[in-house]
């Protein structure tokens, strides 16, 4: 239905074959897109860099959000061998262990600065990079959870992130549509990544999801690579500043 060949997408947030991005990446390349995909650090990349091989990705490069220079040196490659981009997709978040698993009136200043810093605006400041190189639009992508908008056990400090990181969104749509450049946050229902692990009580969580969602099946990060690939697709490019649930119902259940 959709074709993203000739497409330039750059993938931030692969970790392993389990990561929400490794699902998207996956699904951008199967509809044609070139990529470009990052790993945290040292630590990560002997995990990353099979990945980025299997996909043929074209660029791989360290990224550390919180590191100007890594940044610099990712979107001057991407301009340097490209000259364009056509899809962002940012799948990253991050919390200190003790401010995640604690009250969110606990949490420390520093803890909820930083959770803010890696969560959402490092998204903004990817967008930002991102904006020059796409002068005949594209589109920016994000991943949030329902627990943004309803209070869900033991996900604590993050609701309040991923709620911050949703009005993100839509304010970096509202700003960038007369541009052509599309804004969205995927949202899928809970999904066993080393991410999620982070969070207390989380395998209660996913059996509460697979029981209660309409479809009784918990999301998949092809589900999710699924909407992605979709939204990065000309098909795709009168929507914007969207929250997407991807959940098989989970989020419409009280």
């Amino acid at each position: 239905m959709f074709d993203l060949t000739g497409q330039k997408a750059l993938v931030v947030g692969v970790a392993n074959d389990q990561s929400i991005a490794w699902g998207c990446a996956r699904a951008l390349k199967a509809q044609g897109a070139d990529l470009a995909i990052t790993y945290l650090n040292a630590k990560a990349e002997p995990h990353v860099r099979p990945l980025a091989e299997q996909l043929g990705a074209e660029i791989f490069e360290p990224l550390d959000v919180r590191d100007e220079v890594q940044v610099n040196a990712l979107f001057a490659e991407i301009a340097s061998q490209w000259g364009r981009l056509d899809t962002l997709v940012h799948s990253i978040a991050f919390s200190l262990k003790d401010d995640l698993q604690g009250r969110v009136v606990d949490c420390s200043a520093e803890g909820f600065a930083l959770a803010m810093d890696v969560s959402v605006h490092s998204f903004l400041r990817l967008i930002r990079k991102a904006e020059p190189l796409m002068p005949d639009g594209g589109t920016c992508m994000t991943v949030s959870f329902h627990g943004a908008q309803r209070v869900v056990s033991h996900y604590n400090l993050m609701g309040p992130v991923k709620a911050a990181l949703e009005s993100a969104t839509r304010y970096a749509a509202a700003e960038l549509g007369p541009k052509g450049i599309s804004v969205h946050a995927l949202s899928p229902g809970p999904l066993q990544t080393r991410a999620a692990s982070g969070i207390a009580s989380f395998d209660a969580l996913l059996n509460d999801a697979a029981a209660r969602a309409p479809t009784h099946h918990l999301a998949s990060i092809d589900d999710v690579g699924a909407y992605c690939a979709f939204l990065a697709s000309r098909e795709a490019r009168n929507l914007t500043g969207g929250v997407h649930p991807i959940d098989g119902g989970y989020s419409i259940i009280g």
